[in-house]
């Protein structure tokens, strides 16, 4: 069928959020709440999409423009519920045709059961239709009370309910389909004589099946797909399952998840089969892993490209590349610029910052490495720190082909090391290293016959001198 508009509300204050941030602008996976729900109607082709806002309505809105362009925002400035809402939003809307009404707080509901429900409203020929769940634990929600014979008379919520509602256990998931003429026609009716003293939504089923229409609760065949989201636990158990059928999808296409409980993808990560993910990873933004890579365990990614059969152990890396059989890790730190050609290694305990690597060089340990340009086939030694900053500016360090770099190398940038130099462990690097060429840059080395045993006397270092023959030169040669 054609959905000529649809609601979503998104109003509530979220107060039980306990949050400065808006409730519908909590992030799942990658994407706010209202994020999932927009992208969930928008397959459906509705002529028109209008949100209805209210809390923080200027940081809703907009939210709502840079995702949903399209969409339309009407702002509920004294929040007096859902059927008021729905009110100001059907204000100047087409009087024929359908309208799909849904809350913006169900990040879980699929396009696919949107489109159910709306094939077994047509079949039912419907002129209110509402979308039902069974429950584990209904309490919080608006009950269905049907007839003796499986009808919808009414849906009854939380606080007005009695015990003998309270014990039923299917729920209004509060997606909704109307004709449009028949909702405008009843919604006027509605009166504000409940516990909390506002216009219900729910109540416009009773209006509409008292006034000869008919009504139709058709029941989800996953009730997860409508669990909203009210509190922190909530968005937790909204995100594991969101978790779950990500991890599930990726599976399915060839990628292997070691455990899928604790590795957590969000939305946008492209990932090829014949990778696989250890445990405890978590891989985000415009991420992209090549066919045969292998990450983790304990590795985040946020906004990196992993070529073909690279491993990133124990790592963490954000707006960087990584090159085709490269090995990162473990405990390395690759922050943005990172780019590392094929066959390149960054070991443990290296951070790399607006670097490129070439190919076949290695940076293996204990080291900082940033803003500078590395040829292909050179090697860095353990402990080697580029000194890029002199505490007013960043400046830039290049380093050639097949060079290496002895360990404890302090290379003070700007600075050129040329194409097969090399540099001696220990060395401070001021000047620029001709090719070829060896850069001593240290102090001779002066040793200081004695010293222990006079200025560490009865230490444990000065008995195991005495043990080894070492003696007291300056008082031997004043005897």
């Amino acid at each position: 069928m054609t959905i000529d508009l649809v609601i979503v509300l998104a109003a509530g204050e979220g107060t039980r959020m306990k949050s400065s941030t808006p409730k519908v602008l909590h992030n799942i996976a990658g994407r706010s709440i209202i994020d999932h729900v927009l992208g969930a109607v928008e397959p459906l082709g509705a002529k028109e999409l209008r949100v209805v806002v209210g809390s923080a309505h200027e940081v809703v809105e907009a939210h709502v423009k840079e995702v949903a362009p399209k969409a339309k925002t009407i702002f509920q400035s004294e929040r007096n519920g859902t059927g008021h809402a729905v009110q100001l939003a059907l204000e100047g809307a087409p009087d024929k045709g359908s309208v799909l009404i849904l809350a913006g707080d169900t990040p879980l509901l699929r396009s696919e059961t949107i489109k159910e429900f709306a094939a077994a409203h047509v079949a039912y020929e419907s002129d209110a239709s509402v979308l039902t769940a069974i429950l584990p634990d209904p309490f919080g929600y608006g009950r269905i009370v049907r007839g003796d014979t499986g009808e919808l008379l009414r849906i009854v919520e939380e606080r007005d309910a009695n015990a003998e509602e309270k014990s039923i256990d299917e729920i209004n998931t509060g997606v909704y389909l109307f004709d449009i003429a028949s909702l405008k026609k009843t919604i006027s009716g509605l009166k504000s004589s409940n516990a909390q003293g506002e216009l219900y939504l729910t109540d416009v089923i009773a209006l509409v099946k008292d006034g000869g229409s008919s009504v139709a609760g058709i029941l989800s065949n996953d009730y997860t797909e409508t669990l909203g989201i009210n509190d922190r636990s909530q968005l937790a158990e909204c995100a594991a399952i969101m978790r779950d059928r990500i991890n599930d999808d990726f599976m399915r296409a060839g990628v292997s998840i070691i455990d899928p409980t604790t590795t957590w993808i969000d939305f946008g990560v492209q990932i090829e089969p014949d990778v696989t993910i250890f445990p405890g990873c978590a891989i985000s933004g415009a991420t992209h892993i090549a066919s045969g890579a292998f990450i983790g365990p304990r590795t985040t990614l946020h906004n990196v490209k992993v070529g073909e059969k690279a491993s990133v152990l124990e790592s963490w890396a954000a707006d960087s590349k990584i090159g085709s059989s490269s090995v990162v890790g473990p405990f390395s730190y690759l922050r943005p610029g990172t780019i590392l050609s094929s066959h390149t290694k960054v070991g443990a305990y290296v951070e790399t910052k607006n670097v490129t690597i070439g190919e076949g060089s290695k940076v293996p340990h204990l080291s900082y490495v940033g803003d500078a340009t590395i040829g292909t086939g050179t090697n860095i030694g353990a402990a080697t720190i580029f000194v890029n900053y002199d505490g007013v500016e960043k400046h830039h360090t290049t380093v050639g082909n097949d060079v290496r770099i002895g360990s404890d190398t302090m290379l003070v940038a700007p600075v050129t090391v040329g194409d097969g130099a090399y540099t001696a462990a220990g060395s401070v690097i001021t000047e620029d290293v001709p090719a070829g060429s060896i850069a001593v840059a240290r102090a001779k080395q002066r040793n200081v016959l004695g010293w222990v045993l006079r200025k560490r006397k009865g230490s444990s270092s000065a008995t195991s001198a005495e043990k080894a023959g070492a003696q007291d030169v300056k008082s031997a040669k004043e005897e």
